[in-house]
């Protein structure tokens, strides 16, 4: 009886793997091919003999020689002196140390030097003049406001004590200080568009 079965299975399966007629011969490999049986076929993946890894068991003692290599790492570290980071800004460029590197200087005409100097010495003479005609109608001012406040302190003592106040309105200025008020903590002041360069130091 189980014989019999078995024939009649493998015929069945013989039957639905066959190719089909209304299929050109180009295409039969395709439904011979197990990935392209039909639907009604048995199908078959490939065995998995994968089993999941064996966690090894933690050894006490490799943990403990870790831990006193950690610990002599850091007393290691402990002894040598801190370095401090460098100032890129406080450091001279080898390149400007060189004193080899001098700019010269350009070499002018006797006629070129002397045309600067003499004119040189006519600007000083201008301002030298500028400076001593500011000094006298400085000083010719004062003495005029002087006469004026004497002849002014004989007429009226209130009209003298009324011109040495000063006039609030001869030079107008306004000015408004700051505004007493907390300032906002979670306003995020605008550092604008940069580049940062800054150098990363680990110890």
């Amino acid at each position: 009886m189980s014989l019999a079965l078995s024939h009649c299975f493998c015929r069945m399966l013989f039957r639905q793997t066959a190719p089909s007629s209304f299929l050109p011969r180009e295409h039969h490999h395709i439904v011979l091919s197990p990935w392209f049986a039909p639907v009604m076929t048995l199908k078959t993946s490939a065995p998995l003999r994968a089993e999941p890894k064996k966690k090894k068991k933690a050894d006490p003692r490799r943990e403990l020689q870790l831990r006193e290599r950690l610990k002599k790492r850091l007393k290691k570290l402990e002894k040598v002196p801190s370095q401090f980071i460098p100032i890129e800004d406080f450091i001279t460029p080898a390149k400007c140390l060189d004193e080899t590197r001098e700019r010269s200087t350009p070499k002018l005409s006797f006629e070129e030097s002397e045309g600067r100097a003499l004119l040189l010495k006519e600007w000083s003479r201008y301002k030298k003049k500028q400076h001593m005609a500011e000094v006298q109608a400085i000083e010719l001012a004062l003495k005029a406001q002087r006469e004026a406040l004497e002849e002014l302190k004989l007429e009226s003592e209130e009209l003298y004590q009324a011109a040495l106040m000063q006039d609030p309105l001869l030079f107008p200025f306004t000015h408004e200080g700051p505004a007493y008020t907390p300032p906002k903590t979670d306003y995020e002041a605008p550092d604008g568009k940069f580049n940062d360069i800054t150098k990363v130091y680990t110890q």
